[in-house]
């Protein structure tokens, strides 16, 4: 029986139908079915519920067939059929998809035996599962059997005889066989194979090869089948139940599936003829040395191994440790790859059985185990091998394999590297152990209950800790210090205390203790807990200091030495010195304050870090409390004149700073570092070091070579000397008189009640005086930095040739030198192979150079064609001849030669002189001369090849005569020249008729051309004297007369021939220059970059043989793949759809594409929807011009295109092909991406990886990102894509899900195919999403390097010819260590949609070359910055892997891989010849929540270990440089915000406290030039004018001088320095609350076009915290101080004080709105305060998110404040505020001159009165419904005594409007100070039940900020212009190419088919 005997199926199979894939749909019906599914599990549900469910299927299904029938699913796309939606639950699924495709497959030929196949698909799923637990597998197998009986109910016969169904698959076996005549259609590929792959039959057997693939797997599945079902019914009867002879041909089939077996690159599990990677010789030697040897324990007899091939060392492995099955294939896989790269790099000659080479192995082995040996040697520790030298080669292979094997199934552990050693190490051991042995048995750490397990046994126990841990952060909101993250594990491995972990492991030790969940009130996790192990993260700007100590001492110790200096007015003497020396206790005093930091920062880790760390903490505590206590107490002394403790003070700072100085000297050269390593053997040596520095496993040996160090000391010595000399002369010498008068001043009058400044030296007025100085002393050495990098960086872009080649006119010039350096940099010399020219000699070798250039040139011209930025003219223009024929000359492209012919017509008819002058005229434009020469040639070509006898030697008299005249330099006298008008047309018309198919006509008329032309030339052109050959000019004459002479012709039909011919037509024919081709911006832009990087250090290109492999891997999640019809064509609220827009950006790009699609340019776009391949061409066309995965994936496969062609014209030149092969062919590339040899080759070298985190589940669900991925897939064969998938089981009554980590590809029938399915131990998503996402498919990844893309990027196809000699940097001298991660340059190719996209463009472009530039030589410090640098994968994946993942500490995750990669003694370079596309965003909410994202993920580097130790263990100028581009860069931000707050306090405190009043009367101290310097260094840097320098500096390298004063003022006009101070307060924001309270987070920007206008609420919402009450604050003190402070020195004074501040104000209240598209329109303008008054007034409430309600947002912008310190420091911040009122009350006319604490006291009374009115007017009206009368009269009441008050107050006291003014100011400020801290300490406020009072306050607040911010808006809204003026203000570089965006903004659409 095929069913179970419970399912009654006769009735369901009656009649015949035809069977027809269909797709189920998700319906909501699918939903009901859910709820009952438990039921039915459990036996709880009745007949007439299963009815139901029965019924609910049918529905479904009837609802699926009415969808078959329209032919597309919900999405538009073609139905998939069931066959796609086998759910992954079922074990054996790939079986079941294979025999339900085939039923597709055969469903045409016979319904019946499809029928057969559905039903053994189904009796499959039922053994499988027979309870339908999984998820997925009851509607699956419902939905089977309603579709089965949907299609027999069509059935015109009766029953269905079942018995008969094993001799029906017999026939039918046969008759599809005769059908596709099997045996014929393996021939036919064989021959077409043999016949050589450059026979122009490379689609045919492409074709041959895909039809045979299919045929053989449904035969496969037709024979396993026809084999299970025998055996079912009889399997004693089976041998006669099959014949024999259909028996051997069912096995000779088979055999013919190898290749069909699932494999990703390289088909171990068959070896199969056809693939020709198995053929190459390096794979063969893997292979083989991957075989089982002889020392090798045999296998028992049971164990299960492919018959297809031989077991290996890994299947050892495998039945020994329980690894995986597709973990050991994977693995296999990854091996064999390995070890073939490394063979094919060491150049060993052919072999008819090749060896894999000791090297080889041996290299894989120590870069594979490196990181294990480092490990060993840290812990003294013996590896598992004695002697490295006597371990064998097999023995190398079986450690390799084991350790590749752990780590692929590692999961989450492979971000503890050291404790995959410790695995390693054991595992090897036990290993060794059973090859000792040598019987084959499961380890004993692996073995479980029910067999041997590896994941379960190792991976399980470390995997549930630490996801016990994870879950445990509270979603990252948890205090990093509360719980281990992945460092603190793997750190615990980097001492001997791990190995109390026992092998197997000991669960029972403190490592695996699980902390207790945390309680979500108090947010404490209960019970014990296991403590960090070696660092804690605590919350708290001390990390600044903590970890750049060496920095802040420096700084601190030189402002003091200055100032002391220039207060001894510059002299020297011993006075002098003795101060100076000051400095010897304020180091001490620094030291022991790090050294206290050391002490509470490791408070949480005590008990469980290493208790020598412990000591040394403390020991250094003791010795810095104890030297701090002494230093002071000698200094102390000597100043009061003991002159002998003066002399011991200055001998023991002397000793020290002489000790630390010597030993900082010494450890910059590398053989000191050795000789001190030499020397740890001494107990003080080691002691002192231990002492001066903590050993980390990490970290050690980070020093440069002497020469890099010397580079970079001199750049820091350099900005340290600027930078002293104008702190110095600038900022401290002139503030030395106005304080020594400050200081001595006495009886100053203050106007309040003064508390702190009496009999204090005027101690606070000093201090204001000094602060903001001070801030721009620790500021403006970044300023210093800024520009001198940005110089050395130009100069460093100078010397590497950027920027020769900045327009098309450059190019033009240079472009016959582009052969030269192609061959030299990318292109390996072709042999002597290629047929000598016999002109050669004359030519040098330039003709060969272009004759092997043009391929690739061609190549980038074609790709530049199908990217729609040429035209077709275009590309005919640029392409460049084969350069294969006879021509004694090199022929360029037409681009260069056009009209060129008809200048040097005209040239040739002035009267010149001379033939000398003539040619001198001609040859000042070579390209001139190019086009004379060569139409001389070609003309004679072609003459000698149509004509015969006669006309042949009218030629080739013709030419002689020219050449003598030549000669004899009389070309003058023998030619009228200035005939040459006439022949031209006469040639032009012979070469147009000549371009033609034969026929008679052409034939005739081309015969009269060619008499005309004799004609032409006999009678008007030729003078020479005809006597010297007579008699052959009568005979030629003769012939003309009789009509004789070109009666017949030689049709041209050689294809080099007809080419010729046709661009001789051309040339003839283009009178119009081509010096604008092309036009398209961005293809100049690319032509420019990649033949000007041909002239830069490119390292050699190496055979594509011999190129290292590496993978591309991108992550994605759920954004666009690629744009429907419907996402095209939607319009957003102003009538605008993304086609429209596309179409107006793009409008020559749209032109050029519907020229491609064989449409007219002028077509509507509506024609193209009723043809569904050009709707496809153009969803893909629309998303290469967004930011989607499709873009990306089509320029990362330009890599593999690229190495197919470069394998190809290699293969050809080195003679690999037997065939002939003419010189015509050899520079022939059709077809190349067609070449098996060359596609082999190329995927040997190259893998692309796409991580689609959630593709299972949005396959499941049938999201259109699923199709689209599906359709990538079928679009580029050698796209891999890996996804997680859930699968849910039910297991014991409960709900479990199981995690696998998948690979899969399309598959012969387009579907996707899974090659690897590996479980993984549990969630895999523990950490931060992206890294996690990395990690979980990074064991699917190949190679020798890795480059990160992100799904943003772009890539060209010039550049990928490039990527082979990128690689080969790894193998150059970049220092000291070899290079493990290679910086690549970017290109934004955003820049030109609007302004905000150009400056976030130029900003970015000036960091990715000129910053990184500088990063990476002569600084030592650049890191990994995100994509799309290259890395070394194996010195990766062996040391955790390309990024960080622990929750939120690791937001920023890329660069931690940089970081992580510099301490482990790796080296960051940086190349600028090859570059990456990459999308930016464009809008500026979403530019402000990317740097808001990147601001806290540098605050969440402040507080990690890896910038601690980075600061701690670089030599100190590393350690600056480290600094100021990372974390500095961000504090130097802040510090320019506070600067402006530090200035206006200390304003506002002189003003109020009316010291500044007095100060003034007294002395001229408040204007002196140190302030005036110190605010316009900070303003210079507010408004980004030192961000500028980089980038100004950048664009005169690359465009031009010219180009970049005008972009500079452009961007100037386009009001850029609002924009880059508005980033400031963005940066400022995000940075200081990150490390005060966290919060950081992934921010969703989104990538698409940014035209929308944004509502007034959405950027009061995103702004209003960040910006908006900074900004108000900032314009309440300028005008407090303009009340206070600046009467006494006028209005000039005042605004030149405080400009800087008014524009930092003006540009954070009212950027948004600027930068806001149709931002002043006055219709929208009323929408947004219509929208705006909803959301402030709407209530909020569960599940109102903060788009909808104030409430809810107001609650969410406080969330960020959780913990007690948080409160605190929120508290202590707010303070500030109290002191508006504390000064402004003194100041008013009614309190007279009086400074009592009364005036004070009597402020708050009034505050609390306006706080009740407030509450009574505002009381609630839901509230009070019971006395309402009573509430509005009392309201009313209430109002007229205030007002009567208020009156009485003005009349009868001194009361003024400006005292009622000034009052405001005050509550104002206060009322914020008291909300503020109310809002703090929220949980409080709540329980006093005083929080709804405090809301409303807080409503009040906002209402009152908008309206001043919207009032503004809407009298510039009132005003016509200024809309218009903003839309050129924003868009003007998008006006500048032809974008109508005015048009788009106004909605005006014309596009109505939208």
């Amino acid at each position: 029986m095929l069913f179970p005997r419970s399912l009654n199926l006769v009735p369901l199979f009656i009649g015949s139908a035809k069977l027809t894939p269909i797709s189920l749909p998700r319906a909501p019906l699918s939903l009901r079915l859910l709820s009952s599914r438990h039921r039915v599990l459990t036996g709880k549900i009745s007949d007439k519920e299963m009815s139901q469910v029965e019924d609910l299927w049918e529905r479904l299904v009837r609802a699926a067939l009415r969808r078959e029938r329209g032919g597309t699913d919900a999405h538009g796309r073609l139905a998939t059929g069931i066959a796609g939606n086998v759910p992954s639950s079922l074990s054996n699924s790939r079986v079941i998809d294979e025999i339900l495709r085939a039923a597709d497959e055969i469903q045409e030929d016979d319904p019946n035996v499809a029928r057969i196949l559905c039903e053994h698909a189904y009796s499959l799923a039922q053994n499988l599962d027979p309870n339908s637990e999984g998820r997925g597998v009851l509607q699956f197998k419902t939905g089977l059997m309603s579709v089965i009986k949907q299609k027999l109910a069509k059935r015109e016969v009766g029953s269905i005889d079942r018995s008969q169904d094993i001799a029906l698959l017999k026939e039918f076996y046969k008759f599809y066989r005769e059908k596709n005549d099997v045996d014929k259609l393996r021939e036919d590929e064989m021959k077409l194979r043999e016949s050589g792959v450059f026979s122009g039959k490379l689609g045919e057997l492409e074709r041959k090869t895909k039809k045979r693939k299919m045929v053989f797997a449904t035969l496969k599945v037709l024979g396993d089948v026809l084999e299970q079902m025998t055996k079912e019914v009889s399997p004693e009867d089976m041998e006669q139940l099959i014949p024999e002879e259909l028996k051997r041909v069912m096995e000779s089939d088979a055999t013919m599936t190898e290749d069909l077996i699932a494999y990703n690159i390289i088909p171990l599990d068959s070896m199969a003829i056809a693939n020709a990677i198995t053929t190459l010789p390096e794979v063969r030697a893997a292979v083989s040395a991957l075989k089982y040897f002889r020392d090798l324990p045999k296998l028992p007899e049971d164990f299960e191994a492919p018959t297809t091939r031989n077991p290996d060392i890994l299947d050892f492995l495998h039945y020994v440790f329980g690894f995986q099955k597709d973990n050991v294939s994977n693995q296999r896989e990854h091996l064999v790859h390995l070890l073939a790269n490394e063979q094919s790099r060491l150049r060993i000659p052919e072999e008819i059985e090749p060896k894999l080479d000791e090297a080889a192995v041996h290299q894989v082995f120590v870069k594979s185990l490196e990181n294990y040996v480092k490990w060993c040697s840290y812990l003294v520790l013996q590896p598992v091998w004695s002697n490295l030298e006597t371990v064998n080669r097999e023995k190398k292979l079986l450690f390799i394999s084991l350790y590749f094997l752990i780590w692929g199934e590692a999961s989450n552990i492979r971000f503890l590297p050291e404790c995959l050693c410790y695995i390693f190490h054991h595992m090897a051991r036990e290993m060794d152990e059973i090859l000792r042995q040598k019987i084959a048995k499961p380890a004993d750490s692996c073995k479980t209950q029910i067999g041997v397990s590896f994941l379960d046994r190792v991976i399980s126990p470390l995997y549930e800790v630490i996801a016990a841990e994870a879950a445990n952060n509270n979603n990252g909101r948890a205090p990093h210090s509360s719980w281990r993250n992945y460092d603190d594990f793997n750190e615990y491995f980097w001492s001997l205390n791990c190995f109390e972990l026992s092998w197997p492991w000991r669960k029972t030790s403190k490592f695996f203790l699980k902390p207790k969940p945390r309680s979500k009130t108090l947010l404490k996790s209960g019970g014990k807990r296991q403590g960090k192990t070696s660092f804690v993260e605590h919350r708290t700007f001390l990390h600044l200091y903590h970890s750049f100590h060496r920095l802040w001492i420096f700084l601190f110790t030189m402002f003091q030495g200055l100032t002391i200096f220039a207060f001894n007015d510059g002299v020297i003497n011993s006075k002098s010195i003795k101060e100076v020396l000051s400095i010897g206790p304020t180091f001490v005093l620094m030291k022991f304050i790090e050294s206290a930091l050391d002490v509470l920062m490791m408070y949480g880790a005590y008990t469980t870090a290493r208790q020598m760390a412990v000591s040394r903490i403390l020991l250094r505590f003791l010795w810095f409390t104890t030297a701090s206590v002494f230093i002071g107490f000698l200094y102390v002394k000597s100043v009061q004149g003991d002159e002998a403790i003066y002399k011991v003070y200055i001998f023991v700072i002397g000793i020290y700073a002489g000790v630390r100085f010597f030993i900082s000297l010494l450890m910059r050269i590398p053989a000191c570092h050795l000789l001190t390593n030499q020397c740890d053997r001494w107990s003080l040596i080691r002691f002192l070091k231990w002492m001066r520095q903590e050993r980390y496993y990490v970290g050690r040996g980070m020093y440069e070579r002497t020469v890099d160090f010397i580079k970079y000391m001199l750049f820091w010595m350099l900005i340290l000397g600027c930078k002293f000399a104008f702190a110095y002369f600038l900022l401290i010498k002139p503030l030395v008189d106005p304080t020594r008068t400050i200081v001595v001043m006495n009886n100053l009058q203050y106007s309040w009640h003064d508390l702190v400044s009496r009999h204090n030296h005027n101690a606070l007025s000093v201090a204001t005086l000094w602060a903001p100085v001070f801030c721009i002393y620790l500021l403006d050495i970044y300023l210093f930095y800024t520009v001198l990098s940005a110089i050395w960086g130009f100069l460093l872009g100078a010397r590497d040739h950027l920027g020769e080649i900045q327009s098309l006119d450059a190019l033009q010039q240079l472009f016959e030198q582009f052969p030269r350096a192609f061959m030299d940099k990318l292109h390996i010399q072709l042999p002597k192979r290629v047929p000598e020219h016999p002109f050669s000699e004359a030519l040098g070798t330039s003709k060969g150079d272009a004759a092997q250039f043009s391929p690739f040139w061609n190549e980038i011209i074609r790709n530049l064609r199908e990217e729609d930025y040429i035209t077709n003219l275009e590309m005919e223009l640029l392409l460049m001849p084969k350069n294969s024929g006879n021509l004694p000359l090199v022929q360029w492209p037409l681009f260069l030669l056009a009209s060129k012919i008809f200048l040097a017509k005209d040239i040739a008819a002035e009267n010149i002189v001379s033939q000398e002058e003539l040619w001198e005229r001609i040859s000042r434009d070579e390209y001139m001369k190019y086009a004379v020469v060569e139409c001389y040639h070609s003309l004679k070509v072609v003459l000698t090849a149509i004509l015969e006898e006669d006309g042949r030697t009218w030629v080739e008299r013709v030419y002689e005569d020219i050449q003598k005249s030549i000669k004899d330099k009389s070309i003058h006298d023998n030619f009228q020249l200035n005939k040459l008008s006439l022949v031209i047309p006469k040639v032009f018309t012979l070469m147009g008729v000549l371009k033609g198919v034969e026929t008679p006509e052409l034939e005739s008329s081309a015969v009269k051309a060619i008499q005309d032309l004799y004609d032409v030339v006999r009678h008007d052109v030729l003078a020479v004297n005809m006597r010297e050959h007579l008699q052959t000019w009568n005979l030629l004459s003769k012939a003309r007369a009789e009509g004789s002479l070109f009666a017949k012709l030689n049709w041209p039909k050689d294809p080099e021939l007809k080419a010729q011919i046709k661009r001789l037509c051309s040339l003839l024919s283009i009178k119009d220059s081509a010096e604008n081709i092309p036009k398209n911006l961005e293809a100049r832009r690319r032509l420019e970059f990649f033949t000007n990087s041909l002239f830069m250090d490119v390292p050699k290109a190496k055979p594509v043989q011999e190129t290292m492999s590496f993978s591309v891997f991108t992550p994605y999640y759920s954004e666009v793949v690629l744009y429907s019809l419907g996402e095209l064509r939607a319009k957003n609220e102003d009538g605008i759809s993304i086609l429209f827009y596309l179409q107006k950006i793009y409008p020559d790009e749209w032109k050029n594409f519907l020229a491609r699609i064989g449409r007219n340019e002028d077509a509507q776009e509506t024609e193209l929807f009723n043809s569904p391949n050009d709707v496809e061409e153009l969803r893909f066309w629309a998303s290469y011009r967004g930011q989607t995965l499709a873009r990306t994936v089509r320029g990362m496969m330009y890599y593999r295109k690229a190495l197919m062609l470069q394998s190809y014209l290699e293969r050809i030149a080195a003679g690999g092909i037997n065939a002939p092969i003419s010189c015509n062919d050899m520079m022939d590339t059709q077809g190349f991406e067609l070449s098996p040899e060359a596609r082999a080759q190329s995927d040997l070298k190259f893998t692309y990886v796409v991580t689609c985190q959630i593709y299972g589940k949005q396959k499941e669900e049938q999201k259109p990102q699923a199709a689209d991925i599906a359709l990538l897939m079928q679009r580029n064969e050698a796209l891999r894509v890996a996804f997680i998938d859930n699968v849910e089981t039910m297991k014991d009554g409960t709900v479990q899900t199981e995690y696998f980590s998948k690979l899969v590809k399309a598959d012969i029938s387009g579907k996707d195919k899974e090659i690897y399915s590996i479980k993984l131990p549990g969630d895999p998503k523990l950490g931060e999403g992206k890294p996690e996402n990395q990690n979980h498919a990074i064991i699917f990844t190949r190679g020798n390097a890795i480059q990160t893309i992100d799904m943003n990027q772009d890539n060209y196809f010039e550049e990928a010819l490039k990527m082979r000699n990128l690689l080969e940097e790894f193998n150059r001298d970049h220092g000291i260590r070899p290079p493990t991660i290679l910086g690549v340059r970017e290109h934004v190719f955003t820049g030109s949609v609007s302004s905000l996209a150009s400056f976030m463009s130029n900003q970015e472009t000036s960091f990715v070359t000129l910053g990184q530039r500088v990063l990476a030589n002569p600084l030592k410090v650049r890191m990994h910055y995100g994509h799309p640098d290259v890395f070394d994968r194996i010195f990766h994946v062996t040391r955790g892997g390309i990024s960080k993942a622990s929750r939120v500490i690791n937001i920023s995750e890329d660069i931690y891989a940089g970081f992580n990669s510099t301490l482990r003694q790796g080296n960051i370079t940086h190349h600028e010849y090859i570059q990456v596309g990459k999308g930016r965003d464009v809008g500026l909410n979403q530019i402000a929540l990317f740097e808001g994202k990147v601001a806290g993920g540098n605050g969440e580097q402040v507080l990690s270990r890896d910038v601690y130790r980075l600061g701690q263990l670089f030599d100190f100028f590393r350690m600056m440089s480290f600094f100021f581009t990372t974390v500095g860069f961000y504090f130097c931000t802040m510090l320019t915000v506070l600067t402006v707050y530090i200035f206006l306090y200390g304003k506002l405190y002189l003003a109020l406290s009316g010291v500044g009043e007095a100060l003034e009367d007294r002395a001229d101290i408040l204007g002196n030039t140190a302030l005036s310097a110190a605010l316009n260094a900070q303003f210079l840097f507010q408004i980004g004018i030192f961000t500028a320098v980089p980038m100004i500096l950048g664009f005169i390298l690359e465009q031009g001088v010219f180009s970049a004063f005008v972009s500079f003022i452009t961007m100037q006009f386009q009001l850029c320095s609002v924009f880059f101070t508005f980033s400031l307060g963005t940066r400022t924001h995000y940075f200081g609350r990150t490390i005060l309270h966290g919060g950081a987070r992934y921010q969703a920007t989104g990538r698409g076009f940014v035209v929308r206008h944004i509502k007034f609420t959405e950027n009061y919402r995103l702004y209003s915290r960040s910006h908006f009450v900074k900004g108000f604050e900032v314009v309440l003190l300028l005008i407090v101080y303009l009340a206070y402070g600046s009467s006494g020195r006028g209005a000039i004074s005042y605004i030149l004080i405080t400009v800087s501040s008014w524009f930092m104000a003006l540009s954070w209240l009212f950027a948004p709105y600027l930068f806001n598209p149709s931002g002043f329109e006055w219709q929208k303008t009323v929408e947004d305060f219509k929208d705006w008054a909803n959301w402030l007034f709407y209530r909020g409430g569960i599940g109102v998110k903060g788009e909808e309600s104030w409430e809810a947002w107001w609650d969410e912008e406080l969330a960020h404040i959780r913990t007690l310190g948080g409160r605190i420091l929120e508290t202590i911040l707010s303070l500030r505020f109290f002191v508006f009122q504390y000064g402004i009350v003194y100041k008013l006319h009614v309190e007279g001159s009086s400074t009592s604490l009364t005036v004070y006291g009597l402020s708050w009374v009034v505050l609390v009165v306006l706080i009740i009115l407030f509450k009574v007017f505002t009381f609630s009206q839901k509230a009070a419904v019971n006395f309402q009368l009573l509430l509005r009269f009392v309201q009313g009441l209430t109002f007229l005594i205030a007002l009567a008050g208020l009156s009485v107050a003005v009349a009868v006291t001194t009361l003024s409007i400006t005292d009622v003014s000034a009052s405001i100011l005050v509550f104002v400020s206060t009322g914020w100070a008291i909300l503020s801290i109310a809002a703090a300490w929220k949980p409080f406020v709540k329980k006093l039940g005083l929080w709804k009072s405090i809301r409303s306050i807080g409503r009040l607040y906002d209402a009152g900020m908008g309206m001043l911010i919207f009032i503004p808006i809407a009298l510039f809204s009132w005003l016509p212009f200024v809309s218009t003026f903003q839309t050129r203000l924003m868009f003007n570089q998008a006006f500048s190419r032809g974008l109508e965006i005015s048009l788009i903004l106004a909605g005006n659409n014309p596009n109505t088919g939208i």
